[in-house]
């Protein structure tokens, strides 16, 4: 569990590891329609386990699905991608619901938690979204955790086929009521 099994009443984080591969494949297929044309999930044992390398290096990446705390259930996953520390100090997240989940509040509330681990427990200073402007969902998303919009990148990500404009969306942890940390100790004095 990530934060010691913390989380909400409904949800819990946690790595995601080799043992999930059948569940999450499965999910991924199940929800192929809903992700489309926003991202793409693996959906066979190999490109999960392409996908798990990914994170091989956590100081790089950290992948964290969003479970049931009830049944532990996989309810969808939230990743901070292309962690750059220094005077950054920021990551890049990317997230989806899985269809049979959809709709409850789930994700909001792994947000929740993502939020509080990347600035408490990572010690980064900021976090990035890059949304497509058709993705309203996602968009809601962030703005309900107090993300703020800051522009459009044209052709920013290759999805789908194509190089695909996105909404760039940031918080810092500033923005976040609540977040206590010290800064990380890559961060220079000056």
């Amino acid at each position: 569990m990530v934060n010691d099994g913390a989380g909400t009443a409904r949800v819990v984080l946690r790595r995601v590891g080799v043992g999930d591969e059948e569940e999450f494949v499965r999910l991924a297929r199940v929800s192929a329609g809903s992700h489309h044309p926003w991202m793409s999930l693996p959906v066979t044992g190999e490109d999960f386990r392409f996908y798990l390398g990914r994170f091989a290096d956590p100081l790089a990446a950290e992948g964290l699905l969003v479970c049931v705390r009830e049944t532990g259930v996989i309810a969808g996953h939230i990743s901070i991608n292309s962690i750059i520390r220094g005077r950054f100090q920021n990551g890049s997240l990317a997230y989806a619901a899985f269809a049979p989940s959809a709709g409850r509040g789930y994700m909001s509330e792994g947000l929740g938690l993502v939020l509080r681990y990347a600035f408490e427990e990572l010690r980064l200073h900021r976090l990035e979204a890059q949304i497509q402007p058709g993705n309203h969902d996602s968009i809601r998303l962030v703005r309900r955790h107090g993300f703020r919009y800051e522009g459009l990148a044209p052709e920013l990500l290759f999805i789908d086929g194509a190089w695909r404009d996105h909404e760039r969306w940031a918080i810092t942890s500033g923005m976040v009521e609540g977040v206590a940390g010290e800064p990380h100790p890559t961060l220079p004095v000056r």
